[in-house]
């Protein structure tokens, strides 16, 4: 009844290894246009850059982790 359950166990390390590098693929394939040009390329370092620190100083803000 068990004989294959941790073989099928340790596949889903694997599996969500796979889905993460298919998500990052798909959401950064259209935007490699953009990066051959210097002006779009600061444009969008600028937004990504950005969109990271409000995210990190929100969560801070949130968890009460640090004097924002």
């Amino acid at each position: 009844m068990f004989d294959g359950f941790w073989d099928n166990v340790f596949r889903y390390p694997r599996y969500l290894v796979t889905i993460l590098v298919g998500l990052l693929v798909n959401t950064f394939e259209p935007l490699l246009p953009l990066l051959k040009r210097p002006v779009t390329l600061v444009a969008v370092v600028g937004l990504l850059l950005g969109g990271l620190a409000f995210v990190t100083l929100t969560l801070r803000a949130m968890l009460g982790l640090g004097a924002v």
